[in-house]
């Protein structure tokens, strides 16, 4: 250590913030290597995104066989997944298994934020605080913060004089609310409030939906996990775990077999042809429209035709007039926002309790003791959910104050776009490194983190082979 004063200050190979997807996995990597670890993580329970959100209809929308860790051939054989795309309550369960099983919890301090991480250049550590008190020291530091932790605190004109029940899906309470028989309001179209709006639509007296943005929506096809499918996902460990490595965004499953990176342009195939991959990818479900053809990404032609296919399902799915047109997305191409993965969502708009506001026609003005007022008209409410996204990326990271070489703030080099490096390290931070977190890809977490662990690693054997 740099001087005496620091001698009582616990020391540890590493910090990891965050018990979710990808800091569970670091422990672990690091528990294998002899490392000592020390884990904070600001809820009361660990699994990240899976103990934070817990809305009604939560849900991955990437198939569980395939929304798991590699690490083990053991864990992945002896869970046993109840439906195709696990829920909130069973995901969390299974973080919770691994924690016990791989005896993580020793090195995780629950309820406690990491405030402040600043670099010793003099001892080339990191001094980590936290809200509790904790002063203690580490050679490396592990953000495993994720993409999607810190919710977007919604900004309305008169939102304190709202009497009703105020909720966030990304923070919903334990404790759930009775929602049954009230006057609902959601706003916000994105993967979140499509699950919870075709979820509480038949459970709620009136359900109001204020869309700013209409989102391409597939169907995800969820249903119970058949026993003998689950078998022979599992007898193919290898192929299947391989398939993922190369794959464009870490979900290969389409109608059990196991996809490969797609070579075929759209525009080089007959009509007939690339109608019956769109048809087969609508059938099998989930998002493996990324992965259809080559260029649907890349050539404006190309993308267009899977535009008019999705849109064309969504006008055969809406009865009620005008709403298929509001639910229509414009203004940007397909698959450069998040598909939404649905089950039932825009028939939803079909009930005659569910009506759907186009906030771009009739912008939100303000909130109301008994409701809020768009365009024109006061619309009463019981309650009010936010479904208004993340702070992407760099949310929580930028929320801690952690200073590099010659006290440098990371939240001020993020604000000027400083994060060059495969999204993982920056400069002026040496021995920081990011999981999930600011240019991650668009990505399988459960892929992502064990890549990214085992970049880690690597990287750090270089290091010290080189005295670095």
């Amino acid at each position: 250590m740099a001087d005496s004063s620091k001698a009582s200050v616990a020391q540890f190979d590493a910090v990891v913030i965050g018990a979710g997807v990808s800091g569970l996995h670091f422990i672990h990597l690091a528990r294998q290597r002899g490392w000592t670890v020390q884990c904070y993580e600001a809820g009361s329970g660990v699994g990240g995104t899976w103990y934070w959100n817990r809305y009604p209809g939560c849900r991955v929308d990437i198939e569980s066989l395939e929304y798991s860790y590699s690490f083990s051939e053991e864990l992945h054989r002896d869970w046993e997944w109840t439906e195709r795309f696990a829920a909130q309550p069973e995901l969390e369960r299974y973080l919770n298994h691994v924690a016990d099983r791989f005896s993580l919890r020793p090195h995780i301090r629950l309820d406690t934020r990491v405030t402040a991480a600043h670099f010793d250049e003099a001892s080339s550590r990191w001094t980590v605080r936290t809200d509790a008190g904790d002063v203690v020291s580490a050679r490396f530091l592990i953000s495993a913060t994720g993409f999607h932790s810190t919710p977007v605190l919604p900004e309305f004109e008169g939102l304190d004089l709202f009497r009703g029940l105020k909720l966030q899906t990304a923070l919903w309470p334990q404790e759930r609310p009775e929602l049954a028989g009230k006057r609902v309001g959601v706003i916000g179209t994105g993967a979140s409030g499509v699950q919870v709006i075709q979820t509480l639509a038949p459970q709620v007296a009136r359900l109001t939906v204020f869309q700013r943005t209409a989102a391409y929506s597939v169907p995800q096809q969820n249903c119970a996990m058949d026993p003998q499918y689950q078998a022979s996902i599992k007898s193919r460990f290898s192929e299947m775990r391989r398939a993922l490595s190369q794959s464009f965004a870490g979900t290969v499953i389409v109608h059990s077999r196991f996809d490969t990176p797609a070579t075929r342009s759209a525009l080089a195939v007959s009509e007939d042809e690339r109608r019956r991959e769109f048809e087969d990818r609508w059938a099998s479900g989930g998002l493996s429209f990324y992965n259809a053809f080559s260029d649907l990404l890349v050539d404006e032609k190309a993308n267009a035709t899977l535009d008019e296919f999705l849109k064309e399902k969504l006008r055969s799915r809406v009865r009620k007039p005008g709403v298929a047109e509001k639910l229509t997305p414009r203004g940007y191409p397909v698959l450069t926002r998040r598909l939404a993965n649905d089950n039932g969502y825009a028939e939803t708009f079909d009930r005659d309790n569910v009506e759907l506001v186009d906030v771009t026609a009739e912008p939100i003005r303000h909130f109301t003791a008994n409701g809020l007022v768009v365009g024109e008209r006061e619309i009463e409410l019981d309650v009010i959910i936010f479904a208004t996204g993340f702070d992407m990326g760099t949310g929580a990271l930028a929320r801690i104050d952690i200073r590099g070489r010659s006290g440098r703030s990371l939240e001020a080099d993020l604000a000027q776009g400083g994060w060059p490096h495969l999204g993982m390290m920056a400069t002026g931070y040496p021995n920081l490194f990011v999981m999930n977190g600011v240019g991650a890809p668009f990505y399988n977490p459960m892929v992502l983190c064990e890549q990214q662990g085992q970049w880690i690693l690597r990287c750090i054997d270089q290091m010290q082979q080189r005295g670095a």
